[in-house]
């Protein structure tokens, strides 16, 4: 069931499937995202107890729900690298961390700055709240530790398992709210049966949830395509794809 991935063991085929899909991601983020944030900032309807304070929904539920699809396909990338030994999987670690933290980062600041007019207060220590801050320390932890490591190979190892490792705290994260008694509100769009909103306001935040997936699909290809091009400098294939593009110039 693995053999589609064998042709991308090797970084130049890996590459140059980022430079296929990269275009791609990127006009998809924007077809999804503006007129998503478009909808759901200026059209959506306000909310009845929140009024338009709710509409940093639009962006702090995509980027908390992205922030564990990141951390997912970051220790996928992980699992498959230390199993396989493919190179473009260590690599994939490496770029996808920054991204992914970026994402814990908006959704923790989002989150505060809707809570202060909801809760009265910029944070507590929800366990909503607090495991998501864990989920921003993983991601440096992961992003610190393949950068303390001159040999990128044994970085990738040790960045590789710690990221395994942390997989236990999404479970956390997704099923805080009804593992214990928080201020933090239930699932929302999760509950695709019946969802706990109206499709009115559905409908932005799923454009808006789409459209930066495929933005941290994006710049999750760029950072990997330049990952590539740093590990293997010294490659035949790097340097003829760097003289073909001074040649251009």
């Amino acid at each position: 069931m693995w053999k589609w991935l064998h042709p991308y063991a090797k970084t130049e085929q890996a590459y140059r499937l980022c430079s296929t899909l990269l275009p791609w991601f990127a006009v998809a983020s924007l077809l999804c995202l503006i007129p998503g944030l478009i909808w759901g900032l200026a059209y959506a309807p306000a909310d009845y107890q929140q009024g338009d304070s709710f509409r940093i929904i639009y962006l702090h539920v995509p980027s908390a729900i992205l922030s564990m699809g990141a951390y997912s396909a970051m220790a996928v990338a992980a699992f498959i690298g230390l199993v396989w030994q493919i190179r473009s999987a260590d690599m994939a670690v490496a770029a996808i961390a920054p991204v992914g933290a970026v994402m814990t980062f908006i959704a923790l600041f989002t989150g505060a700055a809707w809570g202060k007019p909801m809760w009265g207060t910029w944070w507590v220590w929800d366990a909503r709240l607090t495991s998501e801050l864990i989920l921003l320390f993983l991601y440096l932890g992961v992003i610190a530790l393949y950068q303390s490591f001159e040999d990128k190979q044994q970085g990738s190892k040790a960045a590789g398992i710690m990221a395994l490792v942390g997989v236990v705290n999404l479970p956390i994260i997704h099923y805080s709210v009804e593992w214990w008694n928080t201020l933090h509100q239930g699932a929302t769009i999760t509950k695709f049966g019946k969802p706990s909103i109206a499709p009115d306001m559905l409908w932005p935040l799923l454009l808006c949830l789409a459209g930066l997936a495929f933005v941290v699909g994006a710049l999750s290809l760029y950072r990997l395509q330049t990952e590539m091009l740093r590990r293997e400098l010294h490659r035949p294939w790097v340097q003829k794809l760097a003289g073909g593009n001074s040649d251009a110039v």
